[in-house]
């Protein structure tokens, strides 16, 4: 990476959240998170099959992956968001924490994702 500087930080560490949904809902998840600045950027990848068990049966369900760009400092906001607005009982939140970021990038998360909504 030409140019770019790379850092970790704690309170404002990068985090790329994984979720699924059901693909008619895909699009107004990752929307409204991106509205509410919950998440700079939302990736939509798929339809991709998933095999899980619940309720005590085997699903077999086509879902899209939600790669949710925020920080941990929204982690919170975004899980409540996401317990109250996702069509699933127990909506799948996986956090990853991205150790190393290019600072550019970070600062565009961070700006997104912490101004007043409509700024």
């Amino acid at each position: 990476m030409r140019g770019a500087t790379i850092r970790a930080m704690k309170n404002d560490a990068l985090q790329v959240i994984l979720s699924s949904c059901p693909p008619a809902d895909a699009e107004s998840i990752a929307a409204r998170l991106v509205e509410h600045r919950l998440a700079a950027c939302v990736k939509l990848l798929g339809p991709v099959r998933s095999v899980y068990r619940w309720e005590g049966a085997v699903q077999h369900d086509e879902e899209m992956v939600l790669m949710i760009k925020t920080t941990a400092q929204r982690w919170n906001a975004l899980v409540d968001w996401m317990s109250e607005n996702h069509p699933y009982d127990v909506p799948e939140l996986i956090a990853l924490d991205a150790g190393k970021t290019a600072e550019g990038y970070l600062g565009w998360v961070l700006q997104q994702t912490t101004q007043a909504p409509g700024a």
